[in-house]
């Protein structure tokens, strides 16, 4: 298909690292609100998920959103169970740099996230972003229902068609069924707020999306 033309083969089962059974060793609160990362989702909030570039940038985006309780960094989408950031940036894990929210739907939509997703990176870049190259910086969303696939794909072909109209190339953002989330390790967690002054490599296109303006 067009819209994945610059997206690599896909790692086979055979190639992947082995990973581990236990989780690796993480931050156990939040930096900023101190709220425990392996928090259950407290009754009426929801979970998204999304993958668009280095995971310090993109989490920093959400937790500065009014409605957004909880973020985390860590992995998704590919075969590597339990894997560590050096094993994801081999390649050969399948893993995506993902951050994980549990956010209020009746203060924040999930239309507003995906607009912020969209317009947060260059999701027509494949396996990149800016200056991060590697298929652990693709762009993608892990949908928890049926509603959030809906939505995303919705929104994906409308922003697709706005971006075509300004000159950019295909969209190449997969969205699939959330799998298993795997956290990544401390020092990631909450990585900006820690260290105001780091490499932040996410940045958008210029192109508004018009989703998600009331909730």
């Amino acid at each position: 298909m067009a819209l994945f033309a610059k997206k690599a083969a896909p790692l086979s089962a055979d190639r992947a690292l082995p990973g581990r059974d236990a989780a690796i060793a993480t931050a156990e609160t939040h930096f900023i609100s101190g709220r425990p990362l392996h928090a259950p989702v407290p009754e009426g909030m929801q979970v998204a998920m999304f993958g668009m570039g280095c995971f310090w940038g993109v989490e920093r985006l959400f937790w500065s959103q009014d409605g957004v309780w909880l973020t985390m960094a860590g992995f998704s989408g590919g075969l590597t169970p339990n894997p560590t950031y050096q094993e994801t940036c081999t390649g050969l894990t399948g893993q995506n740099e993902v951050v994980r929210i549990i956010f209020d739907p009746k203060i924040i939509s999930y239309d507003a996230l995906l607009r912020l997703f969209w317009e947060g990176h260059d999701p027509t870049q494949g396996n990149r972003q800016g200056n991060d190259v590697g298929t652990q910086y693709r762009s993608g969303i892990y949908t928890f229902t049926a509603a959030q696939a809906a939505a995303a794909e919705a929104s994906r072909l409308l922003y697709a068609e706005r971006l075509r109209a300004a000159g950019f190339g295909p969209v190449t953002t997969e969205i699939l069924p959330a799998g298993p989330f795997y956290f990544a390790e401390d020092h990631h967690q909450q990585y900006l707020a820690r260290n105001p002054g780091g490499y932040c490599g996410i940045g958008g296109t210029g192109v508004a999306c018009p989703i998600g303006l009331a909730v």
